[in-house]
C-alpha cells in the first residue's frame, strides 16, 4: 500500500471512508478490510457500520424533530403577530371613534351652555316684566 494513491470507496461506503478498523495484521483501511474478506474483520466491519448507521439515523431523527418544532413555533409566531396586528387595528379604530365622540360631545356642551345662558337671560327678563306688570297694576 506504500506509494499507492488511496481511491475512495463506492458512494454507499463513502460516509465511513477512510475508516480504520482493527485487523489481525495491524491496522488497515476500510477498502483493505473489504478486500481481505476475512470473516472476523467482515463481522466487525458490519457491526461498526450498523452502529454508525444507527447513530446517524438517530441524529437525523432528532434533527428532524427539532426542525419541525422550530417550523411550528415560527408559524405560530406569525399567527400571533397577525392576531396582534388585527387587535391593534381594532383598538386604533376604537380610539379614533372615541376621539370623534369626544369632539361631538364638546360641541354639544358648548351649545347647551349657550342655551343655558339664553334661558337665564329670558328668566331675568320675565321677572323684570313681571315686576313692571305688578307695578302697573297697582
Amino acid at each position: 500500500m506504500v506509494g499507492k494513491k488511496k481511491t475512495p470507496p463506492p458512494f454507499s461506503l463513502l460516509i465511513f471512508w477512510p475508516l480504520r478498523l482493527p485487523s489481525p495484521v495491524g491496522r488497515c483501511s476500510l477498502v483493505e478490510v473489504m478486500a481481505t474478506g476475512t470473516p472476523d474483520s467482515q463481522a466487525r466491519f458490519g457491526q461498526s457500520v450498523k452502529g454508525l448507521l444507527t447513530e446517524k439515523v438517530n441524529t437525523c431523527g432528532t434533527d428532524v424533530i427539532a426542525l419541525t418544532k422550530q417550523v411550528l413555533k415560527g408559524s405560530r409566531s406569525s399567527e400571533l403577530l397577525g392576531q396582534a396586528a388585527r387587535n391593534m387595528v381594532l383598538q386604533e379604530d376604537a380610539i379614533l371613534h372615541s376621539e370623534d365622540s369626544l369632539r361631538k360631545m364638546a360641541i354639544i356642551t358648548t351649545h347647551l351652555q349657550y342655551q343655558q345662558e339664553a334661558i337665564q337671560k329670558n328668566v331675568e327678563q320675565s321677572s323684570n316684566l313681571q315686576d313692571q306688570l305688578n307695578h302697573l297694576l297697582k
